[in-house]
């Protein structure tokens, strides 16, 4: 991937984040509030993780484990079919973690070694930045239904989250064609 388009790929996903609660859609604030136990979403998000990390658990390298990858793609895909039956609460909220996990590694590799082009950094420090969440959020995913209740809480709050969000998706799509 290059390093223009793995600035641009998350400058426009925070555009289409953000933008709504710009605009104060209902519609998108009613998904978002059903989002973490929203069972559709599990599906679609935690499956299409686990088949990522799947994937790359296939193609393993035998400098990592390479040589056990059968045993691993079959014991993570146990794990990964057991979550829907014994942890479903909050599993899309996992999902887009995993996502964002599984996401870091080609956008990080895109801007590795780049030191001439310091305007990556603005990309690299809100990867690390997602990172650190996808973390945390795993973790303890109860608290992305927590902050979504507290961000429409009063209405001009979602509006600035959504601001700011969707600004620094400008900046970094612009930031993209500068290299």
């Amino acid at each position: 991937m290059s390093l223009t388009l793995a600035t641009l790929l998350p400058g426009l996903l925070l555009i289409l984040l953000g933008l709504p609660l710009v605009l104060g859609s209902t519609g998108y604030a009613a998904v978002l509030k059903g989002f973490p136990r929203s069972i559709t979403a599990t599906y679609v998000l935690f499956g299409t993780g686990a088949a990522w990390f799947l994937y790359g658990v296939w193609h393993l390298s035998p400098a990592d484990f390479g040589d056990y990858r059968k045993i691993l793609f079959v014991a993570f895909a146990i794990i990964a079919a057991m979550a829907f039956k014994c942890v479903p609460d909050f599993l899309a909220v996992r999902g887009v973690c995993v996502l964002v996990l599984m996401a870091a590694m080609p956008l990080l590799d895109a801007a590795y070694m780049e030191y001439a082009k310091p305007q990556r950094l603005l990309m690299v420090s809100l990867v690390y930045l997602l990172l650190a969440l996808a973390i945390w959020l795993g973790a303890q995913p109860w608290r992305m239904r927590d902050f979504l209740t507290w961000l429409f809480a009063r209405p001009g709050r979602a509006r600035m989250i959504g601001g700011v969000i969707a600004v620094y998706g400008v900046v970094l799509a612009l930031v993209a064609f500068t290299y």
